[in-house]
């Protein structure tokens, strides 16, 4: 279970699961690769602020759920992932290179949705939706929708 993170002017709890295929679709992730992988991810956690609860790989794309401090937008926590990742993968498996020509390992788009440990987004609606209500008010009355 994922814990908030403090800091001297905030406390967070920001999850994040994405979705990174390789490029060109290749199947690169052997056992060793694989491994790797998942070693070069635990680096990339003590250097940043970026926490990998999660990793599962798919031959083909890898899924992460990950935990990060506000400063950190998803763009910027998924560039260093993919970034770092790749010149490792390339520098410790050479021969992943004979499957993704042009040097590149990652596709340029990804998958990215937030994850809400307490509530979903109905939860919250609801409960936005009641702010500034008496509690008769909230029983009795319906809020003015948006939409």
């Amino acid at each position: 279970m994922s814990e908030h993170i403090h800091k001297s002017h905030n406390k967070s709890l920001i999850l994040y699961h994405f979705v990174c295929p390789v490029k060109y679709r290749r199947t690169v992730f052997s056992p060793e690769v694989s491994n790797t992988f998942k070693e070069v991810c635990l680096k990339i956690s003590e250097r940043y602020e970026i926490h990998f609860l999660e990793i599962g790989i798919d031959g083909n794309h890898v899924h992460f759920l990950i935990q990060s401090v506000p400063l950190n937008s998803a763009k910027k926590i998924i560039s260093a992932v993919q970034s770092i990742t790749a010149k490792e993968i390339f520098r410790l498996h050479p021969e992943v290179k004979r499957f993704l020509w042009g040097g590149k390992f990652w596709t340029s788009g990804y998958y990215v949705n937030t994850v809400g440990q307490y509530a979903n987004e109905e939860v919250i609606k609801k409960y936005l939706q009641n702010q500034g209500k008496s509690e008769y008010e909230k029983l009795h009355t319906d809020q003015l929708r948006l939409f």
